[in-house]
């Protein structure tokens, strides 16, 4: 379970006050607090956090609020620090954006509504430039501008010019540039700084975002990359590589929630009223409609510097430009909206707001205008005829357009209160001093691991690292695979592997700075420093690590000393630790509190036969690795399943075995493995050292999983997990002998239990189980492996 030690300030306007407490639900704690349910201290005040720590230990926990309690010195740096770290962020908007309530713009309304909303309002200052002085909202800095007009002054470069001196005088945490690259380039040359660009139009459409290297480069040099529709996203991406996604996030647009009131009878056109967007069509459908249908009346909303279309008909009103507000409540009293547009659109605001107002709504697929609702009539064929016959169906049919409207309203794919929420999160992942960047349950996963390049992957299928990146991705989350030892060989230079590893450092920290990853995943490594570990939380306080080991460490074993110590290495400096054998087993060698037991995941794409419906050769299946590095037989070198296995031969001499790395006969790796593997319709799984509680080599995956009926020590307690109905337990070694001769005499029965051990590993410890419970539990969520 996860503990938090917290300290706490009142909020401005309140007496100054603090306080420091323990608890295992934060959230709700600060909600008692401030609904007069806390402390009796802190009751009668309105309280804000100032610092909390994770503990996964109680008794540590307690300690350090023990501790902090008595510290007056610490508690006044964190609350200097706090005041230093509230975030505050620059908002730049093209200079061209009108940011007034009389003719604000998509851009505009987009920015005003999240300002609203967010929990940064107060020091989230906008910058743009607007004639008018009727800003949407507080916050609004205008930006003079002197070149406007001119042919012979660049007005970007002024513009940066300008903002650049103003965020250098206000040092801001955080800028937000929106819609123009060639404004962020500027600022990029001139201010160290965290930035977010959002692109609210068509990347190739635009100066600094045309070519891939532009866009290329944009990826590089800012934090994040917000896009308003998939179709945005995926025109950036255009002759790119996706992966390189996990940079970007999509906030859409979106509206506020609002009263149903009255409907009339319009059928209303939003937009400029041009032949792009399909005003056109409109006006031939509509003529048509209006003379068919004289009840009906059509509305059109917009205005065009270069008009050339005309709708004159006695039951159409043209209303001009109105502000926002106005439109909305033209909407709400709207029958039908259409929007015939040819353009491309980025996104298709007027579809979500007639919809989100309980219009049926007719709309072209072009661009992103199909992710604004779920519930749009979208045109086949984009032609006034058509959207005659749309507009007509839904007259025709009071039914259907009564219902469209109902659910229109009911289910609004986009929320401003929603969204805006995400904005803060992705403001709060990008600036490390808060909580850890998780959106929609999703993280960020840096798994690194041992990828084999360098032996031409002959362990894929026994690569747990592997097994791992396949979990994490099938349950949602992103990850990004780093191979250390690939790495350090490649980049050895003059046979100095001292300066490869020093190289590696530095990769590993810029590669987390890029990636901002909410958990670091490794397993059998020494190649990262402790001083790297220490400056990866500095850089990122929220950052989670986690090791992994699956070798043995049971105290009877020699071996085992330096897997302890491997473990050792990082143990007390990563948030938990997972190994493959019960953490009792070392609970007197290592301090053991942030240890978890996990059992070696069975793979679909990776355990893919089932040896019950086939046809084996031979008997008995086992396989010693001698080490997978060195792959082949160490001379002179024997353990005890070496001396158990000659005894085991010699008691049933008339069954078929293959064995490797025995007897002479060397290991198999790779493809090789799995070929012999599934000619054997039994396996023997016997792991080096004394049975030890839950330990067992990677091969039990590959033989239960691929369909062998397995024989395993039944002091491995194996019996916790599987019945005598899905695997054989053994006494000794008479016991194994006498098991083996009798169920290579009973084929029907071998089969099944063979065939119930594989159904109940997948069930149990499949790759997206095994997965979702290492990262629930490195998130300190309450999570059991079984």
């Amino acid at each position: 379970m996860v503990y938090y030690v917290y300290f706490i300030k009142t909020v401005k306007g309140f007496l100054n006050k603090s306080y420091v407490g323990y608890t295992n639900n934060f959230n709700k704690r600060l909600d008692n607090h401030n609904r007069n349910k806390g402390a009796k201290s802190t009751k009668g005040y309105k309280w804000e956090l100032v610092y909390k720590k994770r503990f996964f230990s109680k008794n540590k926990a307690l300690s350090f609020e023990y501790e902090l309690k008595k510290d007056r010195k610490e508690r006044s740096k964190l609350l200097n620090e706090f005041k230093k770290k509230k975030i505050s962020i620059a908002t730049i908007l093209p200079y061209k954006e009108n940011y007034s309530l009389e003719k604000a713009s998509a851009a505009s309304l987009w920015v005003s509504e999240f300002f609203k909303n967010s929990k940064f309002k107060k020091n989230n200052f906008i910058y743009g430039n607007t004639k008018s002085k009727n800003f949407l909202t507080k916050n609004y800095i205008n930006i003079n501008l002197k070149s406007l007009k001119s042919k012979f002054k660049s007005t970007t470069n002024e513009y940066s010019d300008n903002l650049i001196k103003e965020i250098n005088n206000k040092k801001f945490d955080l800028i937000e540039v929106h819609n123009r690259p060639l404004i962020l380039f500027n600022l990029l040359k001139k201010i160290e700084n965290r930035f977010i660009f959002y692109f609210h139009n068509d990347p190739l459409s635009m100066k600094g975002s045309k070519t891939i290297d532009e866009r290329l480069y944009l990826l590089k040099n800012v934090d994040k990359i917000v896009f308003v529709s998939e179709w945005v996203r995926n025109r950036f991406f255009l002759n790119m590589d996706i992966k390189l996604a996990a940079k970007t996030e999509i906030i859409y647009p979106s509206v506020n929630i609002d009263e149903a009131t009255k409907k009339y009878k319009y059928i209303t056109f939003v937009g400029r009223l041009n032949h792009s967007k399909g005003y056109d069509i409109f006006k031939n459908a509509i003529q048509k409609i209006l003379n068919e249908y004289p009840k009906w009346k059509a509305l059109s909303i917009g205005d065009e510097d270069r008009r050339s279309i005309y709708i004159n008909h006695k039951q159409h009103k043209e209303l001009g430009f109105l502000n926002h507000k106005e439109t909305l409540k033209i909407l709400n009293q709207t029958e039908i909206a259409a929007v015939p547009s040819r353009w491309e659109e980025p996104f298709g605001r007027t579809a979500l707001e007639a919809s989100s107002r309980g219009c049926a709504t007719i709309i072209s697929n072009k661009g992103g205008l199909t992710e604004t609702t779920n519930h749009a009539i979208i045109l086949k064929k984009l032609d006034h005829i058509n959207l005659y016959k749309e507009i007509k169906k839904l007259i025709v049919n009071n039914k259907k357009r009564k219902l469209i409207q109902k659910i229109s309203r009911k289910e609004v794919k986009h929320i401003v209160s929603i969204n805006t929420k995400l904005i803060d999160q992705i403001r709060e992942g990008i600036y490390p001093s808060y909580n850890i960047n998780i959106l929609n349950n999703k993280i960020k996963i840096i798994n690194l691991y041992n990828r084999g390049q360098k032996l031409n992957h002959r362990l894929f299928n026994i690569s747990l690292g592997k097994k791992f990146t396949n979990g994490f991705t099938r349950n949602g989350h992103d990850v990004l695979e780093i191979s250390d030892r690939d790495f350090i060989k490649t980049n050895k230079t003059f046979n100095l592997l001292q300066n490869s590893k020093i190289n590696f450092q530095n990769y590993l920290v810029e590669t987390c700075k890029n990636y901002n990853p909410d958990l670091l995943f490794f397993g059998h490594t020494r190649n990262i420093e402790l001083n790297t570990i220490n400056e990866l939380k500095a850089f990122n306080k929220n950052l989670i690590i986690s090791q992994w080991n699956e070798d043995p460490v049971m105290p009877s074993l020699n071996y085992s000393k330096q897997n302890i110590s491997n473990i050792s290495l990082y143990s007390n400096s990563v948030d938990h630790n997972f190994i493959t054998t019960d953490p009792s087993v070392i609970k007197n060698k290592i301090n053991s509190d942030n240890f978890h037991f996990f059992f070696v995941p069975v793979d679909k794409n990776i355990e893919r036969f089932n040896v019950f419906k086939m046809n084996p050769k031979k008997d008995l299946f086992y396989a010693m690795s001698h080490g997978v590095n060195r792959a082949t037989l160490k001379k002179g070198t024997e353990d005890n399943r070496v001396e158990f296995l000659d005894k085991l031969v010699k008691k049933i001499s008339n069954i078929k075995y293959d064995f490797y790395g025995f007897s002479n006969k060397q290991p198999i790796w790779g493809n090789n493995f799995n070929n012999a593997l599934i000619n054997s319709k039994m396996a023997l799984n016997l792991s080096r050292g004394k049975p030890t509680k839950y330990y067992s080599s990677n091969r039990i995956a590959s033989v239960i999983g691929n369909g062998l009926l397995t024989f395993i020590d039944e002091k491995v307690e194996m019996s916790h997990f599987f019945n005598n109905n899905e695997i054989i337990f053994y006494s000794n070694i008479n016991d194994l002998s006498d098991k083996i001769k009798f169920y290579s005499a009973n084929d029907n029965l071998r089969k099944k239990i063979a065939e119930n051990g594989k159904k109940k590993y997948f069930k149990l410890f499949n790759e997206t189980k095994v997965a979702k419970y290492i990262i629930d539990t490195s998130l300190g969520k309450k999570s059991l492996l079984v």
